[in-house]
């Protein structure tokens, strides 16, 4: 059993613990973005196929061992219990909001936060960028967090802030968050596909959040004519977000504007930018709305 462990083990630190792979096809792979187990087992032989020159047939051959190697097969629902009872959590600092999600942001899972301009979106994922760096038995995953920023809102002094609060250190807090500003979709899309390398080589990152992920999306792809193409390549980045966050353990947070349905006359009339293609995609939805009364 324990020689059984250690295959696996190894396999999935390697493309080149895969039997059958020359060395030459492991160049070609790692040239076309594919340097990891993880990388593999997700793709479709199409892309793979197409992106590093190879035969349809190897691709698939090869997806299908990386799969093995990953345990991803069908599961008994009591193995799936097991699995779910293992996942971790990140406080959100809010005793409420914890107790609605069950303990706080969960891992292998994408949250969606939406709500309107001001309603404490990019706050809390702010916070969940230091809280990340907590040990367990203070609400954190003593990782480290991924910012994307799409919107240009990430701002340094509330990370210091945060820290001071908590009585932590704010350069040791801040060289613990990667940050990158993302200036088109095409170049968020391209952030995520080389997000997953970056994973690879620091395993230590358990917290990736895009601040807004519509944003782009919607200024870029205007009228009805283009919405089909949008919603595409929406579903796309999505599903590429939900797949980091399942297979590396990692907490995903993701943003969203809302829009108002001037078709409703009672009940609230905002909802979710990104229509069916963002609503079915997260795990965990989260709407914040501002608090009456206040600045908030």
């Amino acid at each position: 059993m324990a020689d059984t462990e250690e295959k696996v083990e190894k396999k999935i630190k390697s493309i080149t613990d895969l039997s059958g792979i020359t060395p030459t096809t492991v160049n070609k792979l790692i040239e076309a973005g594919y340097s990891s187990v993880e990388a593999l087992a997700v793709a479709t032989p199409q892309d793979i196929s197409v992106a590093a020159g190879i035969p349809l047939t190897t691709a698939q051959r090869i997806i299908k061992e990386a799969r093995e190697a990953l345990d991803i097969r069908f599961k008994t629902a009591s193995e799936l219990k097991r699995e779910r009872q293992s996942v971790r959590k990140i406080t959100t600092g809010s005793q409420a909001l914890d107790g609605l999600l069950g303990g706080g942001v969960e891992t292998r899972t994408m949250t969606e936060i939406f709500g309107e301009f001001g309603s404490g979106k990019t706050q809390l994922c702010h916070q969940l960028s230091v809280n990340v760096q907590l040990s367990a038995e203070n609400g954190g995953l003593a990782g480290k967090a991924v910012y994307i920023d799409t919107e240009g809102t990430f701002r340094w002094e509330r990370i210091e802030a945060m820290s001071r609060s908590m009585k932590l250190d704010p350069e040791t807090v801040m060289s613990n968050i990667y940050y990158i500003r993302a200036v088109n979709s095409d170049h968020q899309i391209a952030i995520v596909d080389e997000l997953q390398e970056m994973i690879v080589k620091d395993n230590s990152i358990r917290f990736v959040a895009v601040d807004s992920v519509t944003s782009h999306f919607r200024a870029e792809y205007v009228g009805r004519e283009n919405l089909a193409n949008r919603q595409q390549k929406l579903n796309r980045h999505l599903h590429q977000l939900s797949r980091l966050a399942e297979i590396y353990d990692i907490a995903v947070v993701i943003t969203n504007q809302v829009m108002a349905r001037p078709d409703m006359f009672y009940g609230d009339p905002t909802v979710a930018v990104g229509g069916h293609t963002l609503y079915h995609v997260p795990g965990i939805r989260i709407q914040m709305k501002k608090s009456r009364g206040t600045k908030e």
